[in-house]
């Protein structure tokens, strides 16, 4: 399939047009007119697009590209370095950032949501990307805080952050992957008892101690790892694409 015909499909699924980003969503390098292999990744960093390469991959899809808002556009240094990897070998470098969070059906929030169990009751947050449900399944006792922290570890592969007491029962949770904390301020005014998100800053574990609301930090890389290979697996399937993962994790 032709390049432009890739992206045409990814931008009618993700609707880019719809969010203020960060950065820019879509095609961020152009390799090759021609794709037949793809290779999908969190993070565009060196040891990805090196993975790409290594496959033979036309196209490396992320969700974390090369270019934001507020950095240095210069290609130099780390940065030219990627970007060199990607032209010599005419792989063709694709993000999408906030569009992947948000989609309901392989978004980032929407597959961690269905890995967990939890039901969607509501969006809420700048662009609708938080979500608010719950984490029971109605036959099931109320989980505590603990009991989703060990949940959590099991199915990301990595040991949350937990901030509150452990034995909190939990009816009402919000969720956001990434670095959404942020959103922990209004989780708590729609009257959440636990807010999961990917990494938080300082001020956030005084707000979950001040009001009681406990807080999950249970990776960035762990909570974002869902949407680009659910995207992927799509890709496949509609356009016979051989696409594979290349998993990349970070401590935090």
């Amino acid at each position: 399939m032709q390049l432009k015909e890739v992206i045409a499909r990814l931008d009618s699924w993700l609707t880019p047009q719809l969010f203020r980003d960060y950065c820019p969503n879509g095609l961020q390098v152009e390799g090759r007119a021609t794709v037949r292999r793809v290779m999908t990744a969190v993070t565009a960093s060196r040891r990805a697009i090196e993975a790409a390469v290594a496959a033979g991959a036309d196209l490396l899809l992320v969700h974390h590209g090369l270019f934001w808002k507020g950095e240095d556009p210069c290609l130099v240094g780390w940065k030219r370095q990627r970007v060199a990897l990607l032209l010599r070998h005419e792989v063709s470098l694709v993000a999408y950032h906030l569009p992947l969070d948000a989609h309901p059906e392989f978004g980032n929030n929407a597959e961690w949501a269905k890995a967990m169990g939890w039901q969607l009751l509501e969006r809420f947050g700048e662009q609708n990307l938080g979500c608010l449900g719950s984490c029971q399944e109605a036959t099931s006792p109320v989980p505590c805080v603990a009991a989703i922290a060990e949940r959590l570890a099991e199915r990301l592969g990595h040991q949350p952050l937990v901030i509150g007491a452990g034995d909190q029962p939990v009816h009402r949770l919000a969720w956001c992957s990434g670095a959404a904390a942020s959103y922990f301020h209004e989780a708590v005014t729609k009257g959440c008892d636990l807010f999961v998100t990917g990494e938080i800053a300082e001020p956030y574990v005084h707000l979950a101690r001040e009001t009681g609301v406990a807080l999950i930090a249970a990776g960035h890389h762990a909570t974002e790892r869902f949407g680009v290979q659910a995207l992927g697996e799509h890709l496949a399937k509609m356009c016979g694409f051989e696409v594979t993962f290349f998993d990349d994790p970070v401590p935090i």
